[in-house]
């Protein structure tokens, strides 16, 4: 794949492609992978790599060391200008307030970049799992945890309040009430509670039993034929918030328009019955340029 994003050395991601399944590892454990500038950078560049030019068919993304995330580091702040005091001066609050809100939204596309993407996102936590982090784990497919894993929405520790995706996001995963509770208090939802409510699907004793187990996960749907995976994904997001009869409009559109029973439905149904692993078609890449 030469060429490609694989080519490129990343200052908070190692990232390998093996069997069309890709790993993403956060690499900074002597810095328990605090999100630097860099990582707001480099996350949506290698998830929109992939997604376009049709590197993988699903995500790994899991960490290193003994936490898999201590969230936003303090200096994205300060570069934000979120504790800058000289913009206190009201001359300049409102061209303060403008950059704040574009620069926040620009954060949140980070994350938006994972539901945005065609394939899906799995996400392996060990440890804590922490403020920025949160709101990294709950734009994923799935999520997975060691027992010694916990979830905390840390913002309302430091004075402010979580901004990046935890509450567009996490009440679709868990218990509106849990979702306040851990808001205003900044307690810690550990691995049991976690599975418990919902926000993980399993958890394990350590983490090479859970990395065994997810990338098992991934070459399930790696297995599967990109085009059906891609069509459940977009269904589910799309879901969100709206009604019954808004979700069956849309499951009708895609599947008029991407149903495509001469080819895939087709070699499901041939290695079925030849007792043979599928040859699914890649989803194609998309166009950079908007040419046809």
């Amino acid at each position: 794949m030469s060429g490609t994003i694989l080519d490129k050395k990343f200052e908070c991601f190692d990232l390998k492609i093996e069997n069309k399944i890709a790993q993403l590892i956060l690499n900074r454990p002597e810095k328990m992978n605090s999100m630097i500038r860099k990582f707001w950078d480099e996350l949506p560049e290698i998830i929109t790599a992939i997604d376009q030019d049709a590197l993988a068919r699903v995500i790994v993304i899991s960490s290193t060391g003994k936490h898999f995330s201590a969230g936003m580091d303090l200096s994205v702040f300060s570069e934000n200008n979120i504790t800058s005091s000289e913009k206190e001066n009201k001359k300049e609050e409102g061209r303060f307030r403008g950059s704040f809100y574009k620069n926040l939204l620009r954060l949140q596309e980070t994350f938006n970049c994972i539901d945005n993407s065609r394939v899906p996102v799995l996400m392996a936590v060990q440890g804590g799992c922490i403020g920025g982090a949160v709101d990294f784990s709950a734009a994923c497919d799935m999520r997975y945890c060691t027992e010694d894993a916990f979830f905390c929405i840390q913002e309302i520790n430091i004075g402010m309040t979580a901004d990046v995706g935890t509450f567009p996001r996490l009440p679709y995963l868990i218990p509106a009430g849990l979702v306040k509770e851990l808001a205003y208090t900044g307690r810690r939802l550990f691995a049991n509670e976690a599975k418990e409510s919902g926000l993980v699907n399993k958890v394990f004793k350590d983490q090479d039993e859970m990395m065994n187990y997810v990338m098992n996960i991934a070459k399930q749907i790696a297995e599967k034929t990109p085009l059906a995976v891609w069509g459940s994904k977009d269904m589910i997001n799309f879901t969100r918030g709206r009604t019954i009869e808004e979700g069956l409009d849309r499951i009708s559109l895609w599947q008029a328009g991407m149903y495509h029973p001469g080819a895939d439905m087709k070699e499901a149904f041939e290695a079925q019955t030849e007792d043979r692993e599928a040859d699914f078609e890649d989803l194609y890449p998309l166009k950079k340029d908007f040419g046809l």
